[in-house]
């Protein structure tokens, strides 16, 4: 399914990538030309970006030979800054040490001020000559690297820009999650800017809102040689603030206060930014900044610390964020597409990302700014040991990262380790070699920790964001990762709840102990919950549950979904990799409802089950727990409003009840309520228990629901169903493959073939009073999955694999998404074409309630969320007297190409039936029939 898209993706990318390679050759149109640094951006630069010349070096020589001088011809041509390697780069990677090579000219204008060229980041052994001559070299794969070209420049002629990456592995340095697609080589934006003689380094703004004002640390890059104004702008609601010092010969650094009047405060509901210019002496840089505080309070009305934003609890809804892109890998291909990254967690109601082990992206920070989100970023790891060379590294971009991202406002927190991953040190015991979190290592760690808030005083520090047990030592954030199914989550929070308390060593290493940090999970969801990974599986059914379950334990201050967009070997995204959509099928239960509803400030759980199975006429309890987050005053109650909607075991449905229920309120309340009483029907089938919560004035701010299946009861009144088992089909044949799932819950037929069954009604039946009658069923089309077929590849790397397949891992049945696998069907009758049709699809999302109901508690998913589309197939009186014979009525469902069949039986898809025989019996008067 995605290989599909994917081809059609690369196509297209092709396509863009030669309109781009001859656009910039006739200098137009670059990638990316947007000035990659809003927050520290000087008015004189060019922008490098577009086709280099390139060369691998296969033999590795090294920078004593003469590829920088500039009559060594290059073979190949690449799209900066797209990473090599990525279908965007326009080369394939072909070895570790490669060459890049650009004619520029210096503006003329600039013969009064310093020349500098800067690569937004280059992964890992940077280095430059102009003219042939060696300019210098850099170390490291994530942070700005900036050279300065002044002593080589000849103004207003061509000169030749050559530049040299050697990304040969290296167990100490920082490399975080690139198996996705490396960023080998340039990976960020390459410009050339102009400064001035002496120039600023950087300014980073600390707002304080308490007393409304910011104060501003300018470093400028050496001793000021004279005393020299240092200006400063900033514009406002009510006008520009300016403000003149002097800085002193042999100064520096310069700290001082600006009082902002009336502030506007930035939040997620009002990004505002502050714009700001500083002049030191004859360079000049245009910023911004915004106006917000966090800090830890306590939940109102409890004792539960929380992150806040504004001195306001932020009930955190996040996802992490791997920031790959398909085409790109690390880079992405637009602007656009980084501000539409931003805006597709806003659209789902999240309130944050965490950017995976990786610096991320300047510009994609800046919408974050913009638009109002929170970020929390990683600190890439290394994969070998944490010796002194993996120190240094990790304490080098730690420190680079916060000071090139000071100004974001939409990071509230760092993140230094993730998963003790880069920490294990290989160790002899007992004749043995065993991996182990050393003491040594864990001070190290604190210390980083304590490095990061010397650095930073105004956000929170993670020292490790850990999984699988312990692994804190000194930090802000107590977090920690958990994978589960949907029904595991209530014991596992409930542990952690228990556990969570100021002098508890949960979670802690030895020697360390909680103290009162917020409680968040930082890694959540079903992926690595089930045995071997989900592979790609509807995840939204395990995410109801999980945020239904996470909504009773207030403790924990939020949570950080796994994850925002597919990759490589997760394919549990909220989007797929190439950022189309999934369907949830949410809107199915309670019109309107979508994933904003489970990620509504204002919450109305049901628990951790979502659907239970009761016997006819049973009165059953729905608990009711009512969770608030927005601290709005909506008064003293909310109104519950809930309709009971019944599928019956003849594919009918009927309304049965409406009602509305008083839900008492106050801000931030976390409430047990009284149950939800509902009767359910005397007859078999499932119901649907739609809930809308809302306000006094009738606005609706949540939607949840509730499921039963009615089991052990009659057919309705002037109804008789004559069903067939799903796996009794009377004759089958399949080009691919012919199965059945859990025993015959469901039987599935692959390429081209058909499904027969044979109806029979009793010989006694009166059909003389008949009102309707039909055929019934569940199908679907059926693609054979690489996990379903006789022999598949397995045995390739982890990370680029077979699981770049995404039906390939054992519980995978991919999520509805924007392709679909349609199949054309021909329903005969006794051997009489009747009619034809289409099944849309082969889904798989929150619609297939039976397939995942019925699911053994095993850790291990068969075909789950799969579900079909009800078919009817109208009878008539002479089919009906057929029926009755001896033989019977044959109904065989035939695809005409390769779309397969899946046939649902009535303890697997979307309906309670199995293929039946309905006849309707006349009813007399009209009634809802319950």
């Amino acid at each position: 399914m995605f290989m599909r898209k994917k081809q059609s993706l690369k196509s297209f990318f092709l396509v863009f990538l030669c309109v781009c390679m001859v656009q910039a050759s006739m200098g137009q149109d670059i990638p990316l030309p947007e000035h990659p640094r809003p927050d520290f951006m000087r008015p004189e630069w060019v922008n490098l970006n577009g086709v280099w010349e390139f060369e691998f070096d296969t033999l590795n020589i090294g920078i004593t030979d003469e590829w920088h001088r500039p009559q060594k011809v290059f073979q190949e041509s690449i799209l900066v800054p797209f990473p090599w390697g990525s279908p965007l780069s326009g080369v394939e990677d072909k070895s570790d040490v490669a060459w890049y090579r650009k004619k520029i000219i210096i503006p003329p204008e600039w013969s009064r001020k310093r020349t500098f060229l800067v690569i937004g980041a280059s992964d890992w052994e940077t280095t430059v000559w102009l003219d042939g001559q060696l300019v210098g070299s850099h170390k490291g794969g994530y942070v700005p690297i900036e050279m300065e070209l002044t002593p080589y420049v000849k103004y207003g002629i061509d000169q030749s820009l050559v530049i040299r990456v050697d990304d040969i592995r290296r167990d100490f340095t920082l490399y975080g999650k690139q198996g996705y697609g490396n960023a080998r080589g340039i990976w960020q934006t390459v410009y050339l800017e102009a400064r001035g003689r002496q120039f600023l380094k950087y300014v980073h703004f600390t707002p304080d809102i308490d007393k409304g004002q910011v104060a501003i640390t300018a470093a400028i890059d050496r001793a000021s040689e004279s005393e020299h104004d240092f200006e400063m702008s900033i514009e406002t609601p009510a006008g520009i603030i300016r403000k003149t010092l002097k800085m002193n010969a042999g100064q520096s650094k310069i700290n001082f206060q600006v009082k902002i009047p009336d502030p506007r405060l930035w939040s997620l509901e009002d990004p505002y930014l502050y714009e700001a210019t500083i002049q030191a002496g004859a360079d000049r840089i245009s910023t911004y900044f915004g106006m917000r505080k966090i800090s830890v309070v306590d939940l109102p009305g409890t004792e539960y610390p929380y992150i806040a934003l504004n001195d306001k609890p932020i009930y955190l809804q996040m996802a992490l964020d791997q920031s790959y892109h398909p085409d790109g890998y690390y880079t992405f291909p637009s602007d656009q597409f980084m501000r539409e990254e931003i805006e597709r967690s806003k659209s789902i109601g999240l309130n944050g990302i965490r950017t995976h082990i990786k610096v991320e992206v300047p510009r994609k920070l800046y919408w974050a700014d913009k638009l109002g989100l929170l970020v929390m970023e990683d600190l890439p790891n290394s994969w070998g040991e944490p010796d002194e060379l993996m120190q240094e590294e990790s304490e080098y971009t730690l420190r680079q990262m916060i000071k090139r991202d000071y100004n974001h406002p939409s990071i509230f927190s760092w993140v230094v380790f993730n998963e003790t991953w880069g920490l294990y040190t290989h160790v002899n015991e007992d004749s043995q070699t065993a991996r182990r979190y050393l003491p040594s290592t864990q001070a190290w760690v604190a210390s980083m920790y304590y490095l990061a808030k010397s650095l930073d005083q105004t956000r929170l520090v993670e020292d490790n964001s850990i999984c699988c047990g312990r692994g804190h030592t000194e930090t802000d954030i107590n977090s920690w990762h958990a994978y589960l199914p949907g029904w595991a989550w209530y014991d596992h929070l409930d542990e952690i709840d228990s556990q969570t308390y100021a002098g508890s060593t949960h979670h802690f290493e030895e020697g360390y102990r909680q103290d009162r940090q917020p409680n968040i999970n930082s890694e959540c969801g079903n992926v690595w919950g089930y045995e071997g990974s989900t592979g790609d599986v509807d995840w939204s059914w395990d995410y109801h549950r999980m945020i239904n379950t996470f909504r009773m334990f207030p403790k924990v201050a939020g949570w950080l979904y796994t994850e925002h967009h597919d990759v490589i070997n997760e394919w549990n995204g909220y989007w797929r990799f190439d950022r189309s959509d999934k369907e949830t099928g949410l809107e199915a239960f309670v019109e309107g409802m979508s994933l904003k509803d489970l990620h509504a400030e204002t919450y109305l759980t049901t628990g951790n089950e979502i659907m239970k199975t009761v016997s006819p006429s049973e009165m059953v309890e729905i608990p009711l727990f009512l969770s608030d987050f927005s601290g709005n005053a909506y008064g003293s109650s909310l109104t519950l409003l809930y309709e009971v909607k019944v599928i019956d075991a003849s594919g009918a449905e009927h309304m049965i009840q409406t009602g509305n229920k008083d839900i008492p309120f106050t801000p931030w309340a976390q409430l047990e309520l009284d149950p939800l009483m509902i009767k359910a029907p005397q007859y078999n089938g499932i119901a649907h228990i739609g809930m809308k919560l809302t306000d006094v004035q009738g606005t609706i701010i949540h939607r949840n629901f509730f499921l039963l299946e009615i089991a052990g009861g009659d057919a309705p009144s002037q109804t008789v169903i004559y069903p067939v088992a799903v796996k009794d089909y009377t004759d089958a044949m399949w080009s691919q493959k012919l199965w059945d799932v859990m025993e015959g819950k469901k039987v599935n037929g692959a390429g081209k073939g058909y499904f027969e069954y044979t109806f029979r009604i009793p010989r006694n039946e009166s059909l003389g009073d008949v009102e309707e009658t039909y055929i019934v069923l569940e199908a679907s089309a059926k693609e054979l999955f690489v996990k379903d077929r006789e022999t598949f590849d397995t045995n390739q790397d982890y990370m680029r694999g077979s699981r770049v397949f995404p039906s390939s891992n054992p519980n995978a049945y991919p999520m509805t998404d924007e392709t679909k696998f349609p199949s054309e069907v021909r329903i005969f009758l006794n051997g009489r074409e009747r009619s034809r049709l289409t099944l849309e699809d082969d889904p798989a999302d929150h619609r297939g309630v039976l397939s995942w109901h019925y699911q053994l508690r095993d850790r291990k998913l068969r075909e789950a969320g799969s579900y079909g589309y009800l078919v009817k197939i109208p009878l008539s009186r002479r089919d009906l007297r057929r029926a009755r014979s001896r033989n019977g009525l044959t109904v065989r469902l035939e695809t005409i190409a390769g779309g397969g069949i899946a046939i649902y039986g009535k303890s697997f898809g979307r309906y309670p039936f199995d293929p039946s025989l309905v006849i309707i019996k006349n009813k007399g008067p009209k009634s809802s029939g319950f």
